[in-house]
């Protein structure tokens, strides 16, 4: 497995797809690891495609926190640094769409973005809910490592979703407990995200933006899309209604259409 360096940080990576194409690269929200990607991947395989563990997660190192949003931009540049790509599209859900505007605004260095479930941050941004929080964070001690993994996904999906597909959910616990960031690293990564405020600089962002979200996350309410698109010079915004937070998911095939249609006139 490639690996890159970014201040004594290794991280680790996958290449996919057509190398002749174009780049496009993805980055993970906070605690998952690259698996989450595995759906756009697929529908990309004509695409050559990036995917890497932010520090903290997957096989990518631990080091000591808390982490900055703009120390794992910094990650993603020397990701790139490192396949020799310079200005890929980018794809970020959640805290990696944190990464990706911190990217946009840091570097400039991205020939699009792709904005999922995600926030800009800043004084006019709606929190995660407490309840949610306390879903997240707060898992009851007696529970066993799938109950716990079980327990805090329940507010990322519907509940509907998670009735019918028992199997897929089995798996996408085991892809958690093999690659989610430790409890030290996931407080690590929080730290990022609670801190993370472009709010007033999105209108530096002049790359071509595509914004999604559900009308039902219940993670990063889905004002927090509105408001990202409405700062962003150069925004496409499309709103699932009734998706919820893990809608590239849940939602596959809607985000994936969006994806393409977007990819294709950028």
């Amino acid at each position: 497995m490639p690996t890159a360096t970014n201040d004594g940080v290794r991280l680790t990576y996958e290449r996919d797809g057509s190398p002749e194409a174009e780049t496009v690269l993805f980055v993970e929200g906070l605690g998952y690891g690259r698996w989450m990607w595995r759906w756009q991947r697929r529908a990309l395989s004509d695409y050559d495609t990036i995917r890497w563990d932010n520090r903290g997660t997957g096989d990518s190192d631990t080091p000591e926190g808390p982490y900055t949003v703009g120390e794992m931009a910094g990650d993603l540049a020397a990701v790139l640094d490192d396949t020799g790509v310079d200005s890929p599209h980018v794809v970020g859900a959640s805290m990696g769409g944190m990464i990706a505007q911190q990217f946009a605004l840091d570097y400039g260095r991205a020939d699009s973005l792709t904005l999922l479930c995600t926030t800009p941050g800043g004084p006019e941004a709606v929190p995660t809910p407490e309840a949610t929080q306390e879903r997240i964070f707060d898992v009851p001690e007696a529970y066993d490592e799938r109950e716990r993994r079980r327990y805090k996904m329940a507010p990322t999906m519907t509940e509907a979703f998670v009735r019918d597909n028992d199997d897929l959910i089995e798996r996408i616990v085991d892809w958690r407990i093999e690659s989610d960031a430790s409890e030290r690293a996931l407080a690590w990564q929080a730290a990022a995200v609670d801190a993370f405020d472009v709010h007033d600089r999105l209108r530096d962002i002049t790359a071509p933006a595509l914004v999604v979200h559900g009308t039902d996350d219940r993670v990063v309410p889905v004002e927090n899309g509105r408001l990202l698109a409405e700062g962003l010079p150069n925004a496409d915004y499309r709103e699932l209604d009734g998706a919820p937070h893990l809608l590239f998911i849940e939602r596959a095939d809607a985000v994936n259409d969006a994806l393409r249609g977007f990819l294709a006139d950028v």
